[in-house]
């Protein structure tokens, strides 16, 4: 069983006041449907069940999963799956995602999430350099999320000592949550065009971002819109906010009629 856990890098909630930040912070009441990847122990789902309309707890671990209905038996609205949650169907009315998930399938369930169009949140605990690192930590910003940043918004909420965890981790965790937008911030037939955008740019053809959108619109353009933004030509991509992201797409992609309106 160790051997396994440490495999899917399960680190479990115990302390009962780290579970209540976390479910604050999800903002959720009862008429909410909840899916929860990785329910481990329990603990978050008889928790969310006090809350909300109905969780449907995903849990991959057979022993875990066996076990879990006797410890949420007492709440008719938790209905568990033993299975991936990376297998499941994304419910097509509103749901939202909260879960202490397994480290080493962070990306993957983040991936899921953005790509579920009913979700209309996900309050995950991640690990903390993880959680930084996506939300604008050191300066610095991620692929995924200055690509989904038009439809869904990143935070990082709050930080949850690594001692409230069984195993203890190595590092602390951050509550990260990503809450879908009920506009998205470009025109809907615009999001392709944007996203491919943000693909180009960070594949550091030319040393910087301004070299690499060079060779794709006249470099007097490019200079123009990063002058117009108060932006250095000699920024590294990483350091590039997902605002300046949008300033540049809306200045070189819509104005020259190279994404739909």
């Amino acid at each position: 069983m160790a051997r396994r856990r440490k495999t899917l890098s399960q680190n479990f909630l115990h302390s009962t006041s780290a579970v209540e930040s976390v479910l604050r912070l999800t903002g959720l009441g009862p008429c909410d449907l909840v899916l929860e990847p990785g329910a481990g122990t329990g603990a978050l789902t008889r928790a969310l069940a006090r809350r909300c309309r109905l969780v449907v707890a995903y849990e991959v671990d057979p022993a875990l999963a066996a076990r879990l209905p006797a410890r949420t038996r007492q709440h008719a609205n938790v209905r568990t799956v033993r299975g991936d949650f990376l297998r499941a169907r994304a419910p097509h009315e509103p749901f939202a995602v909260v879960g202490n998930i397994p480290y080493a399938r962070t990306s993957d369930i983040v991936r899921w999430c953005l790509a579920a169009p009913a979700m209309t949140s996900a309050t995950l605990l991640t690990q903390w350099e993880y959680a930084r690192k996506r939300t604008g930590g050191y300066g610095r910003w991620s692929l995924v999320t200055v690509r989904s940043w038009p439809e869904h918004e990143w935070r990082l909420l709050a930080r949850v000592g690594r001692h409230h965890f069984t195993p203890v981790p190595r590092a602390d965790a951050g509550v990260l949550r990503i809450e879908r937008r009920a506009e998205p911030l470009l025109p809907a037939g615009s999001l392709a065009a944007y996203r491919e955008f943000t693909e180009l740019g960070f594949t550091g053809v030319g040393g910087s971002l301004s070299a690499t959108l060079a060779g794709r619109h006249r470099a007097r353009r490019v200079r123009a819109a990063f002058a117009a933004l108060g932006m250095d030509e000699s920024v590294p991509v990483g350091r590039v906010s997902p605002q300046e992201w949008l300033g540049l797409f809306r200045a070189l992609e819509l104005r020259t009629g190279r994404a739909a309106p």
